[in-house]
């Protein structure tokens, strides 16, 4: 069952070997603990504690963790030997937050 969904991935990501993909996934796992790690540190610089309101912790947050994902990934695809691979993934994500906003600003002119 597993086996399936790794090869579904390997195919929709263009990974030929076992290794390359296991090295994605160990550099997505790393990234994301950097970022539970990094987190509080960046909210304790801005003043944010426990007693804030979620809804400023969550302005705070969405603008500001997922960049610091993004070159997460960045640095632990190269050191994992994926650069290529998260270079590319980093691309697409800004080709595509572009036309999003170029729609975004195009509805409101």
């Amino acid at each position: 069952m597993a086996a399936k969904w790794i090869e579904k991935l390997k195919v929709k990501w263009g990974i030929a070997s076992n290794w390359d993909f296991v090295m994605i996934m160990l550099a997505f796992s790393l990234a994301g603990m950097m970022i539970s790690v990094c987190r509080p540190p960046i909210f304790h610089l801005l003043g944010i504690s426990d007693e804030t309101n979620f809804w400023i912790k969550a302005l705070v947050y969405i603008p500001l963790i997922p960049p610091i994902y993004q070159v997460f990934l960045l640095v632990w695809g190269t050191l994992l030997g994926q650069f290529d691979f998260f270079w590319e993934k980093e691309k697409r994500l800004g080709r595509f937050l572009k036309q999003f906003l170029l729609r975004a600003l195009n509805v409101r002119s």
